[in-house]
């Protein structure tokens, strides 16, 4: 009978006392003959002791609550359960619609129009434009009557061009921009320390006629109203306490030439 060869299995099964009393002989009786065979599995025996000194404490003692599976079953079961009770909680505000669903539409989107969305608006210019040091404005002051009348045709209404040289700003320039409420007026002026503003003005089909509200987005803070149809935005990077006589210097020339 030709006996059965031995395998690497065999003899990891060996080490690890997994095997039955005539196979254990036999493979005894082979690592005699193969000395250098029976060193290597030696030091793997070696090893597996060093190992279990090391884990059998820890595999003794108790399985931690939060890996016991009944609470994993139970902490699955109240997850379904939240998890419906948001479901039904939709469910109720879509059937219930009308004021409520509107009400919880106005608290959860940005406005999109009115002064906050010119705010918005002029914040973006400011950020796209002011720091642009080759090209910040389309027309320079020296073309103001070619910006005038490119922002009249595109607005339909001629804009009031502020002067803010008594504050220390310079007229840069403008160009006329595209919002999601047509086109609009930008105008930029800057003072002798580099520090840029922008005013965005546009025509307004809601807030025709606004007080000035301070607005803020990241690091661009300003102030916008309306007056006669006519949205005015002023944004910088200055605080809006400091940019708030400005706007106010502004709006005065802006009445004074309704």
């Amino acid at each position: 009978m030709t006996a059965r060869p031995i395998t690497e299995d065999d003899l990891h099964a060996y080490t690890d006392g997994r095997l039955e009393a005539a196979r254990r002989d036999e493979i005894s009786a082979y690592l005699e003959k193969h000395p250098d065979v029976a060193n290597r599995f030696s030091s793997y025996s070696a090893q597996r002791t060093i190992l279990h000194r090391a884990f059998d404490p820890i595999a003794d003692e108790p399985i931690p609550t939060r890996l016991n599976l009944n609470h994993m079953i139970a902490t699955r079961r109240q997850s379904r359960v939240s998890n419906w009770r948001l479901a039904a909680a939709a469910v109720v505000l879509l059937v219930a619609g009308g004021s409520g669903g509107w009400y919880m539409h106005d608290m959860t989107l940005p406005p999109t129009e009115g002064v906050v969305a010119l705010a918005r608006e002029a914040s973006d210019s400011f950020v796209t434009y002011a720091a642009d040091r080759t090209r910040p404005v389309e027309l320079r002051a020296d073309n103001m009557v070619e910006l005038v009348d490119w922002a009249t045709e595109r607005m339909g209404q001629k804009p009031v061009m502020p002067d803010l040289s008594k504050s220390g700003y310079r007229l840069m320039g403008g160009r006329v921009v595209s919002t999601p409420h047509g086109a609009g007026l930008m105008l930029m002026y800057d003072n002798d320390q580099g520090t840029r503003l922008v005013m965005l003005t546009r025509p307004m089909a809601v807030d025709q006629t606004r007080t000035m509200t301070p607005h803020s987005q990241g690091k661009v803070d300003g102030w916008a109203w309306a007056s006669n149809g006519m949205g005015y935005s002023l944004v910088g990077s200055l605080p809006s306490e400091a940019l708030h006589p400005l706007a106010d210097d502004i709006r005065r020339q802006v009445q004074n030439q309704a």
